[in-house]
């Protein structure tokens, strides 16, 4: 039997991977590269290639067979570094829950050749509904025409503009007529209901056509409105862009848009969403985004893991590059790694005394999937394990100060989420408190603006029983802003 295919990295599995893992691992594959919804070049051939090795590795005979061919498995040289501290030395035995945090921070691997950012294949996906129009609709276009000019030859690029239906303003392609280009994006104009399905639906398609592993293939959706009765539909469609490896990054221009819809659309592919505050703000936001698209290291790392019984995953956050909360799924979407900017993940977890039966409690087991699409093979999983010692007594050793600073920062965030959820509940005495209580640490900080408008909505709330729309946000985003900024 040839060994010249290693159908375990074709798969992108372990060598010890359960029937139920390659099942799974050959699922997604199959889902993904499909012919029938996949025509990029050369992707048939992998996919007969991914059957092929499915086929082996799932029949125990075969398999077994098939490993005796295999040469003794060596540590790979991986192009990544992963990090993990613990803010506690030890786990005590005591009747009560404890918290753990842990941090996770993987990073390029300094190397004497460095690995390209891949070409892009990107849409632009544009909400050209009726309240868009005059200031915002002009500086919306004046972005993608400056979008257009920062492409690379190499680069694909398209635009999509959606109201209550969808148009192909420039097809999937790249692009050397920019001038006639430039006057398609010119030419749009607003009108009709914001229906943010039709948009998303006709912008993945245009991904899809030129969707290629060797390329970092994303949306970015910007729109100032509200979509009604078709959320579900849209995170449905997100869902399955995840299984492509299409990225999706969302940003709401003004007040009006639903920012907890946009973050959970964008975080079904491990993205987040942005908020511009301002109409001027949308050029230099779009051109930052495109940038970092541009400086891409990996464009996903996923954790699929084992859960343990008693340590439980209560909370999530991504701390750098896209700062924001993460959905604890599994498997876990970490996100992407920059050239210059590691991927950095907090987790918290709750431990309850009767998973503290043993000298070693195993809080976590699984493996990291790196996607680089400027390897032209797939990485091999990275096994993954976060474990604590148990004791009568607590370790002496300080948490380690990186945590200690990650926690800091993440308080203030934190803080919003608390007082969102209490004006949700009806705790309106609560909110009040939980704003008070973070305007007085924004101040401590020196942050006087965002203490001011936290101060205006602790208001709003006592005499509204409501955030306003735009000071939920400025808390909202401001909050998460200074996590990043205070973390370089």
């Amino acid at each position: 039997m040839s060994n010249a295919r290693d159908y375990y990295a074709l798969l992108g599995v372990l060598r010890d991977a359960s029937q139920e893992e390659i099942k799974r691992a050959y699922y997604e594959a199959a889902r993904r590269l499909h012919p029938d919804t996949n025509r990029a070049p050369g992707e048939t051939e992998f996919f007969l290639d991914i059957q092929k090795a499915y086929e082996v590795l799932s029949n125990p005979k075969r398999r077994a067979e098939y490993d005796q061919t295999l040469p003794k498995a060596d540590t790979p040289s991986l192009p990544v570094n992963v990090q993990v501290q613990y803010s506690r030395p030890n786990l005590v035995r005591m009747n009560e829950p404890q918290l753990v945090y842990v941090q996770l921070d993987v990073r390029p691997r300094q190397q004497t050749d460095k690995i390209p950012a891949p070409p892009l294949n990107v849409c632009l996906v544009l909400d050209r509904s009726t309240s868009m129009k005059d200031a915002k609709m002009d500086l919306l276009k004046a972005a993608a025409i400056q979008v257009l000019k920062s492409l690379r030859p190499e680069d694909i690029f398209s635009v999509v503009t959606f109201s209550d239906r969808a148009d192909v303003v420039i097809p999937a392609s790249y692009q050397v007529d920019t001038k006639r280009i430039e006057s398609q994006i010119r030419m749009i104009q607003p009108s009709g209901a914001t229906e943010l399905y039709q948009g998303l639906e006709a912008g993945l398609e245009q991904v899809r056509r030129s969707r290629d592993p060797s390329r970092l293939n994303h949306l970015i959706l910007l729109t100032d409105g509200h979509t009604y009765g078709d959320e579900q539909a849209c995170l449905n469609l997100a869902a399955e862009a995840a299984v492509q490896q299409i990225g999706i990054s969302g940003m709401g221009i003004g007040a009006d848009w639903n920012d907890t819809f946009l973050d959970e659309l964008a975080g079904r592919t491990g993205n987040t969403s942005q908020y511009i505050a301002r109409p001027q703000d949308i050029q230099r936001i779009l051109s930052e985004k495109f940038n970092e698209l541009t400086r891409v290291f990996s464009e996903e790392v996923t954790l699929d893991y084992t859960p343990t019984a008693g340590a439980d995953a209560a909370y999530a956050f991504r701390l750098q590059p896209e700062t924001g909360p993460l959905k604890i799924e599994n498997p876990l979407r970490l996100g992407p790694i920059l050239q210059d900017t590691h991927l950095s993940i907090l987790f918290e977890f709750l431990v309850q005394p009767a998973a503290l039966n043993t000298d070693l409690l195993r809080i976590l087991e699984g493996h990291l999937k790196v996607a680089i699409a400027a390897r032209p093979t797939p990485l091999p999983p990275m096994r993954l394990q976060f474990s604590r010692d148990v004791g009568a007594e607590a370790g002496t050793d300080p948490p380690p100060i990186t945590i200690i600073q990650a926690l800091s920062r993440l308080t203030l965030y934190r803080m919003q989420e608390r007082a969102r959820n209490e004006v949700q509940s009806g705790n309106y005495e609560g909110a009040t408190r939980s704003l008070k209580n973070l305007a007085s640490h924004l101040l401590a900080q020196g942050h006087q603006g965002l203490a001011h408008t936290v101060m205006l909505e602790m208001e709003n709330v006592q005499r509204q029983q409501a955030f306003s729309s735009s000071g939920e946000k400025d808390i909202k985003y401001g909050t998460r802003a200074l996590i990043m900024t205070e973390g370089m």
